[in-house]
């Protein structure tokens, strides 16, 4: 029995994930793009990995990235809040993901700090996401859509100090 290596350039396979194709018997089907990271597919089962998985790895992946405020937008943020005091985790706040069996299109909606630059910051996002998503989970990410949504404007009241001032009325 021989090993056959299945793979496919991202032009025959889409985010979703659908080959129209099986594996039979003796047969490995190695990720998409023969990156290293391990197999999904193969003789001895498969291994699939869930939406807030990939959702996770992304949005902390996106956070390793100096220049990035915060994830989500206004209410995407609020409602973070809320779960951090809660205890719950809110990693993938601002991150969106389509899983399919071999690829993973992650989407971010970010908070930048100003000053920073803004291409610079995507780029880094960009190549940190894929990276950390097609080692940890072995899919191939053939798209990371980055949508700035506000830029963090330190101000004087992010850093004062000073003690409040007296109350107007007695």
């Amino acid at each position: 029995m021989t090993d056959t290596t299945l793979s496919t350039g991202s032009s025959s396979a889409t985010a979703s994930g659908d080959l129209g194709g099986s594996a039979s018997p003796g047969t490995t089907m190695e990720r998409a793009g023969g990156a290293d990271g391990g197999e999904l597919m193969t003789e001895r089962g498969r291994t699939s990995v869930a939406d807030p998985v990939v959702a996770k790895i992304a949005g902390v992946a996106a956070q390793e990235i100096d220049g990035v405020h915060a994830m989500g937008g206004t209410g995407a943020r609020v409602v973070g809040a809320v779960k951090d005091r809660l205890g719950a985790s809110s990693q993938a706040q601002g991150v969106s993901v389509e899983v399919g069996e071999r690829q993973a299109a992650v989407d971010l909606t970010l908070v930048v700090d100003y000053g920073v630059s803004i291409t610079d910051l995507a780029q880094g996002v960009r190549n940190n996401v894929i990276e950390r998503v097609e080692t940890m989970t072995g899919l191939e990410v053939p798209e990371v859509n980055i949508d700035i949504s506000d830029v963090y404007i330190e101000s004087d009241d992010d850093t004062d100090d000073r003690p409040p001032p007296p109350p107007r009325v007695q």
